[in-house]
């Protein structure tokens, strides 16, 4: 995820850098959708050589998307990461190398943040799981019918989506598949080159398409006109990019603005020159096809595009400082700002205290770095590595400011506070109709719940936990419906009949118990609302927008996973009506930062360690500092320790930073985990069913020896945050030496597939017989058979360098039989890809 908000931010502060997505939208003609022809001109009038897919960043909003109904199979998951993955490639249509990049064994530094988002995403499916069973009981005991589909439907568990499982498996599987159907019948990828790296080759998604780009950037063969484009939700593909320091690089993504409910534009074409009713794009496409030629497929979904181009041309000028006496070095400078992003957040350190981007955190250090450049006598890093005496000087001038900005920060936040509170109330007076908050004889209920928004009402609903929603359900329906007097709902098997005040219908009885919401005339307004992020519809009360107005079976007992994708997607710090506090009270804050004598409550409160005790924070400091190095050599050169990780949840202060410029920072390699020990690492006990059955007693087990690996009640410090996503989960480190001898015990009890899935791979190269590389590398399978790997020649590869060897699973021109057959998806007789 990189630095939260990070591409709000640089799009706020450098708008020159986004550029509007011109997008080709398919037609349908007689309820069939004709696909685009990749293989004409773009339509953004540039062609682009090099597409890369983060595909993690595609995986999870098809497999539990939360705009719309999650597919109901694993198959109808694989067909929905075809269709968005074609899109992706629609838009940018490369000409030479797509390359899809899953993500696999991540490095231990990674595996940290890992565990703590697959513990979390477990709890909150066992609460759920909870609630429903108890809600089945009473639906029972009150002998309302249930329908026995729902009851037996099992949600999506996003956990299996970690390398290993046997998910990945079967996906890989299908997209390779799905890349030799393309290459057969795909008259745009019949010069392509496509390189599929599964979640068996080590590495996160994102590095892995770095090693590459890197790997081809030292080839005496490169070209460094190469136009690229990747495609992903991190954040911080926006400073890998940077890292390359290629000239023309793209980023695509979705459109924040548009989808968080700021954007201000035309919802149908994505424009932000006019308004939807203003629009037109599909009237125009409409009239000028007839019936028989097709009418336009809308996405209804824009995506932009960063240029990396434009951001260097803008850090061009953002980074020069005049009083420097020696020649400024625009490479160098960007490295260094890369390096110090890494100080407001990255996925392997905690982020200092007094470092918050939507404080200015990212400007602050420029300006430290500016005044600290003639002191340094040089730039912070070089070719990946950190000086850190230079480094001395920033650290001591930020951490002389650590006060001011702890002070200004509370300050702010009570200024925040106070004035919302005047706002809700201005808010009740207008719309409530007695004047009274609509929530009023509701004070029995605690606070905190998330917000449920209602168009044109204040609804300041409170509950503690989803429990107490489902337990108060009647009531909180009652006062959003009464209050509001817009709303008409009919409500059997659970109760009478509830209806609005200006309803003129008489109340209906329906024999299944559902919940229907409509408006009731055109300048009535609709109840929507949004379940928050991470949590799914657990209540017949949580309702989605997309699907208001429309009837549903006990919405309760759908167990449909809508947790939010934190491995890749960067929030922007967009936040949603759901998470917002209905109070805007902040938590209770111990450690009190803006008053004397906090480093004594920071150090005691989460490292349980009374200062004075210099020992340990030169040992914490030591760690920070050996994190900060890792995560710059990962960035510019690859991984420098698989084993390297950060022992510690919290971080130190920027003043603890002392004589810094003594240590001797070094990293030992090491090897990548197998895909079952990263399993064992980051998976709780609850998401088991992803791993072999030997495995499973492991984590279940009170005789086993690493049972204290797997607890299933745990504690999160919001640690000065509001909401729980962004709170400190406080889980044991897996201690290495204690798993691998844990499982080392089980690997003889796997069955051959399963020996497989836990085996590290290769990359996989694939083009269609109409490339020059196919009479060049088909020798690889003649009846000599080389398993010796071959160097590629550019002069036929369009430059690409490497070795290939042949691939042991595939049989030229033989017949590749789909592993989707009930999918309408057909068999690739005589596949001419190789």
């Amino acid at each position: 995820m990189g630095v939260p908000a990070l591409f709000r931010w640089l799009s706020k502060k450098y708008p020159k850098i986004i550029e509007e997505v011109v997008e080709e939208l398919p037609t349908e003609i007689n309820g069939v959708e004709i696909p685009i022809d990749t293989s004409n001109p773009n339509p953004n009038n540039v062609e682009f050589d090099n597409l890369y897919l983060d595909m993690n960043g595609i995986i999870h909003p098809c497999c539990h998307p939360d705009s719309k109904p999650a597919p109901e199979t694993e198959d109808d998951m694989m067909i929905e990461i075809f269709k968005y993955t074609e899109r992706i490639i629609a838009i940018v249509r490369p000409r030479k190398v797509l390359y899809l990049a899953i993500d696999g064994v991540a490095p231990r530094a990674k595996m940290n943040q890992q565990r703590s988002r697959r513990f979390r995403t477990a709890q909150e499916d066992r609460i759920r799981n909870e609630e429903k069973s108890k809600e089945i009981e009473r639906l029972k005991a009150s002998g309302a019918p249930i329908d026995e589909e729902l009851i037996q439907k099992k949600g999506f568990d996003s956990n299996c989506i970690t390398p290993g499982t046997p998910f990945m498996a079967n996906l890989a599987k299908c997209l390779r598949y799905w890349i030799a159907e393309k290459l057969n019948h795909d008259a745009g990828w019949k010069n392509l080159k496509v390189i599929l790296s599964d979640a068996n080759v080590p590495g996160e998604g994102e590095h892995k398409i770095m090693d590459f780009i890197r790997g081809q950037r030292a080839s005496p063969y490169h070209d460094p006109n190469t136009r690229h484009v990747i495609y992903g939700l991190d954040a911080d593909l926006i400073m890998l990019s940077l890292s390359t320091h290629e000239p023309h690089f793209k980023v695509l993504r979705e459109d924040v603005f548009f989808s968080d409910g700021s954007f201000k534009g035309c919802y149908i074409c994505g424009r932000m020159d006019h308004m939807a009713n203003q629009c037109r794009a599909d009237l125009v496409a409409t009239r000028s096809k007839s019936k028989d030629e097709g009418k336009i497929v809308n996405y209804n979904k824009p995506y932009v595009f960063l240029n990396i181009e434009t951001l260097r041309e803008y850090l061009a000028i953002e980074l020069r400082e005049p009083s420097m006496n020696w020649p400024f070095d625009l490479e160098n400078a960007i490295d260094d700002w890369v390096f110090l992003c890494f100080f407001v957040g990255n996925d392997f350190l905690p982020h200092l205290p007094s470092l918050e981007i939507r404080e200015g955190a990212i400007d602050t250090l420029i300006s430290i770095w500016k005044r600290c450049l003639s002191l340094m006598r040089g730039y912070l890093t070089s070719c990946g590595n950190a000086n850190l005496k230079r480094m001395q000087y920033l650290v001591t001038e930020l951490g002389k400011m650590e006060d001011e900005i702890f002070i200004r920060r509370h300050r702010d936040q009570q200024r925040r506070t106070s004035q919302p509170a005047s706002k809700r109330r201005r808010i009740n007076d207008k719309y409530s109709p007695t004047g009274v908050h609509p929530a009023s004889g509701l004070d029995h209920l605690p606070v905190g719940m998330p917000l449920l928004p209602v168009k044109g009402l204040d609804s300041q609903v409170r509950a503690r936990t989803n429990q107490e929603v489902v337990t108060n359900r009647q009531a909180l329906r009652m006062a959003n419906l009464s209050a509001a007097q817009l709303l008409k709902a009919e409500l059997s098997g659970m109760g009478p009949s509830v209806h609005t005040a200006t309803s003129d219908e008489a109340p209906t009885e329906n024999l299944n118990t559902s919940l229907s919401f409509q408006a009731t005339t055109e300048t009535q307004t609709q109840l929507t609302i949004e379940a928050p992020e991470a949590v799914t519809n657990s209540s017949d009360t949580l309702i989605s927008s997309h699907s208001a107005g429309i009837k549903r079976k006990s919405e309760f007992l759908e167990d449909s996973n809508q947790e939010t994708y934190l491995d890749t997607k960067d929030k922007d710090g967009v936040e949603t009506p759901s998470q917002a506090d209905p109070s805007d009270a902040e938590p209770e804050d111990p450690i009190r930062l803006w008053e004397p004598g906090f480093k004594k409550r920071y150090y005691k409160d989460k490292f349980d360690v009374e200062l004075p005790n210099e020992q340990f924070r030169k040992n914490i400091v030591r760690s920070y500092i050996e994190g900060l190095c890792w995560v710059l050599r990962y960035y510019f050169q690859g991984v420098p320790s698989w084993k390297w990780y950060y022992p510690y949840h919290y971080s130190p202060f920027a003043s603890d930073f002392i004589d810094i410029g003594d240590l001797q920072i070094s990293f030992e390699l090491g090897e990548p985990f197998k895909p079952f020990e990263q399993l064992m690492g980051v998976l709780p006990a609850g998401s088991k069913e992803h791993l072999p059955v030997p495995f499973r007693k492991l984590m279940t087990s009170q005789d086993s020896e690493i049972i204290d690996f797997y607890p299933t009640e745990f504690a999160i410090d919001l640690n000065g945050k509001k909401y729980a996503w962004q709170g400190v989960v406080l889980l044991p480190f897996i201690e290495e030496s204690r798993l691998l001898k844990a499982v080392e015990s089980v690997y003889p009890h796997l069955a051959e597939d399963e020996i497989a899935r836990n085996t590290l791979g290769s990359e996989i190269l694939c083009f269609s017989n109409k490339h020059k590389l196919y009479e060049e590398l088909c020798v690889l399978y003649s009846k000599r058979k080389n398993d010796k790997p071959v160097p590629l020649d550019p002069k036929i590869s369009d430059k690409l360098v490497g070795f290939a060897s042949r691939d042991p699973n595939c049989i030229p021109e033989s017949t590749f039989y789909t592993p989707l057959p009930d999918k309408n998806t057909r068999d690739i007789v005589n596949d001419r890809s190789l």
